[in-house]
């Protein structure tokens, strides 16, 4: 992945997002952010509501009177029921409404409402809806809530109201109840009307959006678990701060101790963070390079990158920004030094979604460090990530020519093709990506990566149990990578419809790296999809918890919230969408 977006989770680098690999469960989707809704993935295209456009601002009934009343004699009239009353004057509102002239509809519906007999609910709904569709055009949206929560009392599964009620009340900044109200539209409608899919996706990403802000700026910083701290550098061939300790580093009396760490001098906070690196020892590496940076020792520039590395492995992009730029802007440093704090500050402005910002950053470093094989492996996952993939091919072109046993560019070439080629429906092309990924695992039969991504393509293509085999290869490869049994899992929901299979898996994963965000994500996922919302709560609350970034825990809030709203929905209107 990219340094500072995803730094781990290597088998979902290129590949879907994760809120589409939900789709691979079965009927389930996760709509952009995350908002956990079902999809009928049988159709294969829009279908049109039942109201057209699915605007719903027209008001219910006949726009004309009923045969015969418009020119009723008044006595004729009179001896009218109290309900007929009630539809002609809502009749005449829909006259007016078609004219534009809403306060005289407005009149002609509050007439019909004193008109209607009680107990004639349905009508009275209806008469209630057309009253708040009349106060809509006039942007009165406090007196839309209210005309359309009388009519939903009414009928409590009154599709237009209540979704009039829901954009009235995103009107009114209540974006909690107005959640509450599409998703009961959405499982009415079976999920088929998009204008309020989209609605609730957009209210997702708002409170998603607005609750990361807050918790972010106030999380513990939290260390990633090892492994994944490993894989994210592992990420990197041209970075300095990463490599072991040089023997000039070591102390002379530590060189012949083979078989231990060695030992380096007490006044190099720099070298003693690299020792701790190479121990696994990571909460102590900010801490040693700070102490390198004040002293202004030799390794200074080495110092504030390494710090900044981990200032980002722990989330905290606000205190990496300022190390980042100190080593950017040092002239005098090593270039490959600079190029790394590039890709690094690059990776940051898009997990920030500020891919024009982040493009310079790339640009510059391969101005700076045109050699650097990192830049262009990066620079290619950015590329896909903007949905530039002829491009990002390009560049891991660039970096295959510079170095051409690197397997990650190779691998993630084969799937930057593959997606075009599935994605623009191309079967010759497919094929010929399916052939790339045969030729990537066989010339590097040990990277656990090329494996991962062949076993996507071979999903996409409903190639199961070839899939399931390339995921046990990246187990044999990497035993303590957690995300893999996350993949594993889903592709058991998908290829046998084996939930206790896939909870299985899921729980493995845990098992092995109990800060695995994307497990508990995805347990979660499955769980709203079982019909278990407070577990499914509960799982997203974990992995907001441990979220690295405010982009990361904006899209967990909206998973959260979408999965309450379906407790009120259910709670409230006796509403459930149909579960595994």
């Amino acid at each position: 992945m990219m340094a500072a977006s995803k730094p781990v989770e290597p088998q979902s680098g290129t590949g879907l997002p994760r809120w589409q690999l939900a789709l691979l469960v079965g009927t389930p989707i996760v709509l952009g952010v995350g908002a956990v809704y079902l999809w009928n993935r049988s159709r294969t295209k829009e279908k049109d509501s039942k109201d057209g456009d699915g605007e719903r601002k027209a008001p219910e009934g006949s726009a004309s009177p009923v045969q015969g009343q418009h020119s009723a004699p008044n006595a004729e009239h009179e001896n009218m029921s109290p309900l007929d009353r009630a539809q002609s004057a809502k009749n005449k509102g829909n006259k007016y409404f078609k004219a534009s002239k809403y306060e005289q509809a407005i009149q002609c519906y509050t007439e019909a409402i004193s008109l209607c007999p009680k107990e004639q609910k349905s009508d009275l709904s209806t008469f209630y809806q057309n009253r708040a569709a009349a106060y809509e055009q006039q942007m009165k949206w406090t007196e839309v809530v209210l005309d359309c929560s009388q009519a939903v009392e009414l009928n409590p599964r009154y599709v237009k109201a209540l979704f009039r009620r829901a954009r009235a009340l995103e009107r009114l900044d209540n974006k909690k109840e107005c959640l509450e109200d599409v998703t009961a539209v959405c499982i009415l409608e079976a999920f088929q009307n998009q204008q309020s899919m989209l609605l609730a996706d957009k209210v997702l990403k708002q409170l998603g959006k607005e609750k990361a802000k807050d918790k972010y700026k106030n999380r513990e910083p939290l260390m990633p678990s090892p492994q994944f701290i490993k894989s994210y550098f592992s990420s990197f061939t041209d970075d300095i701060i990463s490599q072991p300790l040089q023997k000039g580093e070591k102390k002379d009396e530590d060189k012949d101790k083979e078989g231990e760490a060695a030992e380096v001098s007490e006044s190099s906070g720099y070298l003693k963070a690299k020792q701790y690196m190479e121990e696994e020892n990571y909460d102590k590496i900010i801490s040693e390079c700070t102490k390198e940076v004040e002293s202004g020792g030799r390794y200074t520039a080495e110092a504030l990158l390494l710090r900044a590395t981990f200032y980002l492995l722990i989330g905290n992009a606000t205190a990496a920004q300022p190390d980042l730029d100190k080593v950017i802007n040092m002239s005098n440093a090593n270039v490959k030094l600079r190029a790394n704090a590039l890709i690094k500050r690059g990776s940051m402005y898009m997990q920030q979604q500020q891919p024009q910002l982040s493009t310079q950053d790339f640009n510059l470093a391969a101005d700076i460090d045109p050699s650097n094989a990192d830049v262009y492996h990066h620079r290619g996952q950015l590329k896909i990530l903007l949905d530039q993939v002829e491009e990002a091919v390009g560049d891991f072109d660039e970096c295959i020519k510079l170095r051409p046993d690197s397997a990650l560019a190779q691998a993630q070439k084969c799937f930057a093709l593959y997606r075009q080629a599935y994605t623009g429906n191309n079967p010759a092309q497919v094929q010929t990506a399916m052939d790339g990924f045969e030729d990537v695992i066989r010339r590097f039969p040990k990277c656990a990566e090329g494996y991962a991504l062949y076993a996507q393509a071979l999903t996409d293509q409903q190639q199961f149990g070839k899939a399931d085999e390339m995921y046990d290869k990246c187990i044999d490869l990497e035993p303590d990578n957690a995300t893999t049994y996350v993949h594993k899992g889903l592709l058991q929901l998908q290829w046998k419809q084996d939930v206790d299979m896939g909870l299985e898996l899921i729980n493995k994963a845990i098992e092995i790296d109990n800060k695995c965000d994307f497990a508990y994500e995805t347990m979660g996922t499955i769980e709203v999809q079982r019909g278990n919302l407070d577990k499914a709560i509960d799982m997203f609350n974990k992995a907001i918890n441990l979220a690295k970034s405010e982009m990361e825990m904006a899209h967990l809030y909206s998973l959260c919230d979408a999965a309450y709203a379906q407790t009120e929905v259910a709670r409230k209107y006796g509403l459930k969408p149909p579960t595994l």
